[in-house]
């Protein structure tokens, strides 16, 4: 019933919606003669703020047109490649009559951007795409709104996100070869999956992974998120959160996740944030500040767009990473689109590089949590593995912003060039080497890791990259590591059990 009476609310509050939006253009509009009274600006200003309250939020656009690539503009076609009935596998092709450009376009590696599935469009990755856009040839997973998804197309599981990732892979291996796979916090896990079945199989993996802000031992800095996940059994969930889909939609009748209950646990994190940020929302357009106005309507139309989760997906999730953790226990078995049930073993991973990316200030995915891919994944050579810590960053600063932009990205991309194939090693845009150049590093010595019961040691250590965003000295990863000498030079690590070497990033100012 509760699903049915958000739609009815939703669609009683609509008209008074578009009434609010309306006034609120009647009184900012300078030809009106209402907007030339002393209170007009502020009555505007609660309108348009009310109109924003209550508006339904749709599914945003990617609204990549253009990038630029060694200072050339190169033409965006945004297209569907595969259309699976949960997911569209979205491509983002680039087209440049600049001969020069297009064969640089040509050689540069293929990406595929795995988004998370948890709430949110994959939009919210929007700036992810388009800086990798500049170096790479993208394709990212599109999930479907659940509720637009009939139920003749059947029930969506774990099983299925990763025999979808899997597929993907291979289809952009039949295209170039290889490629990389990036995934951005939920995805993390079943991306692991995909790869560890792939490789105990003997099939060929991708030449990277990247993982991000992504709960691979939620059992390490637990959060808000994983707290409730582990206070309350599955039962619960089962019983208080899954609901059918209205009459009003496509897939009435199918058992969801509704998206505007994970819309109230987002805001639930953060209420007097969102509240201070309506409220300078509202200030700005009294001020006439634009600018700061459409930043907020930008953000916040991302934000409030949410999508329906499968509940058979929903709640396999929930017990597989947050109440079981059968990555890490080594107990999880999945079913093959074949009927054939494997276990997931990262420890096959061989061919594939790995890095793993974490802010320190993240409060969805906690410390830790992402960098036990590399105790888990044992058959990666010391070589071909990079841990990067970002300070000051929450969970969306690593994928998102001015730090995804000017410290995560240039490692990320020199890290993908380094173990491109032959044929793609293609020379990096312009933006991206004049970033990553100004990257320094240099090592000092740590404490040993220390693995947890259920985790093996690593076998390979990661390397682990940090990058400050002080002014002032570099701050090392480990709290015992030595401190920086004036010109950074490297020093031998100590010797320990399962030691992990450091490498510190000069300093660099807060953008």
């Amino acid at each position: 019933m509760l699903y049915q009476i958000f739609e009815t609310q939703r669609s009683i509050m609509e008209p008074f919606s578009d009434l609010a939006q309306a006034a609120a253009k009647l009184y900012s509009n300078p030809l009106s003669p209402i907007s030339q009274t002393p209170l007009a600006q502020r009555v505007s200003a609660a309108y348009a703020l009310m109109h924003r309250l209550g508006k339904d939020y749709e599914k945003p656009e990617f609204g990549i047109q253009t990038v630029k690539v060694n200072n050339t503009d190169v033409a965006i076609h945004e297209r569907i490649e595969i259309d699976k009935p949960f997911c569209e596998l979205r491509r983002f092709k680039r087209f440049s009559d600049d001969p020069a450009t297009l064969t640089q376009l040509k050689a540069q590696p293929a990406v595929l951007i795995v988004a998370p599935l948890s709430g949110h469009y994959a939009t919210l990755l929007r700036d992810t795409v388009k800086t990798m856009l500049q170096d790479h040839k993208v394709y990212i997973t599109d999930w479907k709104n659940a509720r637009l998804v009939p139920m003749s197309e059947g029930e969506f599981h774990l099983d299925d996100y990763i025999n979808y990732v899997q597929e993907f892979i291979r289809h952009l291996q039949s295209i170039y070869g290889n490629c990389h796979i990036v995934s951005v916090c939920q995805p993390t896990v079943p991306v692991m999956a995909a790869v560890s079945l792939m490789a105990s199989r003997g099939e060929k993996t991708p030449l990277t992974m990247t993982m991000m802000g992504g709960p691979i031992d939620a059992r390490k800095s637990p959060t808000s998120v994983n707290n409730l996940a582990t206070n309350k059994s599955f039962e619960w969930f089962e019983n208080n959160v899954i609901y059918r889909v209205p009459a009003n939609f496509p897939g009435a009748g199918r058992r969801v996740y509704p998206g505007f209950l994970q819309y109230t646990g987002f805001v639930a994190m953060n209420p007097d944030r969102h509240a201070n940020s309506h409220y300078d929302y509202f200030k700005d357009l009294i001020k006439g500040d634009d600018a700061s106005a459409e930043a907020h309507r930008k953000f916040y139309d991302e934000y409030n767009a949410v999508l329906d989760m499968d509940a058979d997906y929903y709640l396999e999730t929930i017990q597989t990473v947050f109440q079981d953790f059968k990555l890490v226990n080594g107990t999880w078995d999945v079913k093959g689109v074949d009927g054939k049930v494997e276990r997931v073993r990262p420890q096959d991973i061989k061919g594939t590089a790995l890095m793993t990316v974490e802010g320190e200030l993240d409060d969805i995915s906690g410390s830790g949590q992402t960098r036990a891919a590399q105790d888990m994944c044992t058959g990666v050579s010391d070589k071909d593995r990079l841990h990067l810590e970002v300070p000051g960053a929450g969970h969306y600063g690593i994928f998102s912003g001015s730090r995804w932009r000017k410290i995560v990205y240039p490692q990320v991309v020199q890290f993908i060039q380094s173990h491109a194939a032959p044929g793609a090693k293609a020379s990096l845009s312009a933006a991206a080497p004049a970033k990553a150049a100004s990257v320094k590093a240099a090592t000092a010595k740590t404490a040993p890791v220390k693995a947890k019961a259920v985790a093996k040691p690593v076998k390979a250590p990661a390397k682990v990259v940090t990058q400050s965003t002080a002014k002032a000295a570099v701050k090392p990863v480990a709290k015992k590591a030595a401190p920086a000498q004036a010109k950074a030079q490297a020093k031998p690590a100590a010797k320990a059990s399962a030691p992990v070497k450091t490498t510190w990033v000069q300093a660099q100012k807060k953008a």
